[in-house]
């Protein structure tokens, strides 16, 4: 077994988001007010960022992320950069435990297109400060765009048989791959929460009274994600980050990774699958025996970003042991379950105790696999 990786996902990696800072927090209410220019705000973003990647790598990791501060949303933001789709309020926002989030959605009124997206500069904004860590890129994954609202937000008049949006949709990544890596990016990570939804039985029955059926909706997220993958570069690793939803700390739905494993680990051709394991809610790790053999890391997200309380390490280490019953430790790795704001208002977590998970992180990662982790 090999003590260090040299290619991501490294053994103490991130999912990505980091809590927003008060000042780019007031930076962005005063642009809100109308009260700061586009290009002011840009600038107190920058500042921000520039700090968060000194501060990931000051905690010892060898991975650094732009906290995604220039969002509102994990996934909205990158949407709304793609052509042929547009965001809109709605009569409620998404309903976590306890708590509902702002009333937005997405909708496809137009043919989706990659086109000159936002975020390509933003990547290498982000590549220019990484220094010696290797910069990631985090985006929504395909499926996030249906799922939600599934044919109630893809228009009709433009896509009268949804194997059309679907066959443009895997072009949009194809094209957001090959982009992303033209910019020099070489790590870039997919987000999504609807294979969780599949996992969970009240989830499902939403998805069965509105017309769908969940397993079909399975096969085709699948399949959209392996043709997306299809031709990607070899020295470009890609990640598929599954979550159960994270807002203020809460969370949508509950239920181990059973029910999709055979598919989702068997078929789905990513790098690397970033797995929630640090509750109950997440199920066993049996589910890990359909992880491929060879290349393919599982990266074990055994520490909350949910609550400030640290983790004992001799508990990691006994649950990191558990999990190689199923996946060869050589194709583990570990990271926070989910980042630490997936929106602006970000968790119910100081950033002192951000930063002790993500040094608990490295020092477990350390202590399991070796001094080097890349």
């Amino acid at each position: 077994m090999s003590l260090f990786r040299s290619l991501p996902p490294f053994r103490a990696d991130v999912v990505g988001s980091y809590l927003r800072p008060m000042t780019l927090k007031q930076a962005r209410h005063d642009f809100e007010k109308g009260q700061l220019s586009a290009e002011d705000l840009r600038k107190e973003e920058n500042n921000a960022i520039r700090a968060s990647v000194e501060h990931q790598c000051n905690c010892g990791l060898d991975v650094v992320t732009d906290g995604e501060f220039r969002r509102t949303w994990w996934h909205f933001d990158f949407f709304d950069g793609l052509e042929g789709v547009e965001r809109y309020d709605t009569n409620a926002g998404i309903q976590f435990s306890g708590v509902q989030t702002k009333s937005h959605n997405v909708r496809v009124t137009g043919k989706v297109k990659f086109g000159n997206h936002p975020m390509l500069e933003d990547f290498t904004f982000l590549q220019s400060l990484a220094s010696g860590a290797v910069p990631k890129m985090t985006i929504p994954s395909p499926s996030v765009l249906h799922f939600r609202g599934g044919r109630d937000v893809v228009s009709p008049d433009v896509y009268p048989h949804l194997n059309e949006f679907f066959d443009d949709l895997v072009q949009v990544y194809r094209d957001a791959i090959a982009a992303f890596y033209a910019a020099g990016c070489r790590y870039l990570q997919l987000d999504d929460t609807v294979w969780a939804y599949l996992c969970s039985d009240e989830q499902k029955q939403l998805v069965r009274e509105r017309g769908d059926d969940p397993d079909e909706l399975a096969k085709i997220y699948a399949d959209v994600l392996n043709r997306a993958l299809e031709g990607k570069p070899e020295d470009l690793v890609i990640g598929l980050h599954v979550c159960r939803g994270n807002f203020r700390s809460t969370w949508i739905s509950s239920g181990g990774y059973e029910p999709v494993a055979e598919l989702l680990f068997g078929s789905v051709n990513v790098d690397a699958f970033f797995l929630e394991y640090d509750n109950d809610r997440s199920g066993d790790f049996r589910p890990l025996r359909f992880i491929k053999p060879g290349h393919q890391q599982v990266v074990l997200g055994l520490v909350t970003t949910k609550t400030g309380e640290l983790e004992e390490k001799a508990l990691i280490k006994a649950r990191l042991q558990e999990a190689a019953q199923y996946v060869p430790l050589d194709q583990i790795c570990l990271s926070p379950q989910c980042g630490f704001s997936s929106t602006e208002e970000g968790n119910n977590i100081s950033e002192a105790e951000q930063e002790a998970k993500l040094r608990l992180v490295v020092d477990v990662a350390r202590e399991v696999w070796g001094d080097s982790q890349a």
